[in-house]
């Protein structure tokens, strides 16, 4: 009889792995229940509601995340470098997990508790900051232009994530993101004020 933490694990994995429907179905708890050989009764032993599932899922996303880029930014000490391997880290991460992409942009979410939208959207202020952060560090070229452009790049992150999902997981995320981040970040170091435009 598996323990209570295996026992979760295997419904968040399971529950994972229903997401990854390109069709994008619902998933309902009686779904789910079936595909685990269980009574709905029983996943309520380990979880109190759907929404907290779905909280599970945002947190298994939110370690795994923060912890690659706690590590690439311990490890890699150029900045520019630090913003290219975080954006190919989130984008390899849609890839390899199809059913999490469709969290990480909400999509899953809908009609669920507002608590775990506004989860994402902090996850996605936490992204943007440490992009921030990097581009600071990287000359003051970059540190004019931080702000609108770690929101840029949060943008195309998730725009790519949105793509994925909506192709039904058919076009891949990734893309060429190496060099459309050196065109940007040329861009920006070739300016004193990062992205300033001409007013009249």
């Amino acid at each position: 009889m598996a323990k209570t933490g295996e026992r979760k694990a295997q419904i968040l994995q399971t529950l994972a792995s229903m997401l990854e429907d390109p069709k994008g179905e619902r998933v309902t708890t009686a779904l789910l229940a079936a595909r685990l050989d269980v009574s709905e009764a029983a996943l309520y032993r380990h979880f109190s509601s759907k929404a907290q599932m779905y909280e599970g899922l945002i947190e298994f996303i939110e370690q795994t995340l923060f912890g690659l880029i706690a590590r690439i930014v311990a490890e890699t000490h150029s900045p520019p470098a630090q913003v290219e391997a975080i954006l190919v880290t989130l984008l390899s991460f849609a890839s390899k997990n199809p059913g999490m992409t469709r969290v990480l942009i909400g999509e899953a979410l809908v009609h669920k508790n507002t608590r775990l939208q506004k989860r994402i959207n902090q996850l996605h202020d936490r992204i943007e900051a440490q992009l921030r952060q990097c581009l600071r560090l990287g000359g003051d070229g970059f540190a004019d232009a931080s702000v609108p452009l770690a929101n840029l790049l949060l943008c195309l992150v998730v725009g790519r994530w949105h793509q994925y999902a909506k192709s039904g997981f058919t076009r891949g995320p990734e893309g060429d993101i190496a060099f459309v981040l050196s065109q940007l970040l040329a861009d920006a170091a070739s300016t004193n004020s990062g992205w300033a435009t001409d007013r009249a």
